[in-house]
């Protein structure tokens, strides 16, 4: 039986053959979002999304495997209490490999790395931070700003 994560791979975008360097970073002394730029942020995007598959295999394993009910009411609350805690990680990161998948389409259409709202680039550490940024730090506050103040309205 395939896996999710076999799956995803067969389907997702393929690597573009590039080789990095043993240990490379991207450096604000090379060309932004260059081909060694792009393909370190697919890599680590894809490896991301491999490690998502695998908790969730995990999670549907242990789901399957362990009884649903426990015979003292304590245990079966505590139970109840934990598998909701982590349904909800699982659906969180469902949400998430949605946004690795966009990011990984705005490699493969050249926009990576450049914010959605002004064009500019947007700064190497914030992407090593969250990869899947679409914006400046700048325009993601001026944003929130903004959904706070309609909240307010």
């Amino acid at each position: 039986m395939a896996s999710l994560a076999d799956s995803s791979e067969k389907n997702g975008p393929k690597g573009s053959g590039i080789d990095l360097p043993e240990g490379y970073r991207p450096s604000a002394d090379e060309e932004f979002m260059g081909p060694l730029q792009l393909e370190y942020f697919r890599r680590r995007l894809l490896d991301w999304k491999k490690q998502i598959f695998a908790e969730a295999e995990g999670t549907l394993a242990t789901l399957q495997s362990e009884p649903l009910r426990e015979p003292d009411l304590n245990d079966r609350a505590s139970s109840e209490t934990d598998w909701s805690i982590e349904l909800r990680t699982r659906d969180r990161q469902r949400k998430l490999i949605s946004k690795i998948d966009a990011a990984l389409r705005r490699i493969d259409e050249g926009e990576y790395g450049y914010c959605e709202v002004t064009g500019e680039p947007i700064s190497l550490g914030r992407l090593e931070a969250r990869p899947i940024a679409t914006m400046t730090v700048e325009a993601q506050e001026r944003h929130e700003r903004q959904e706070k103040v309609s909240r307010d309205d």
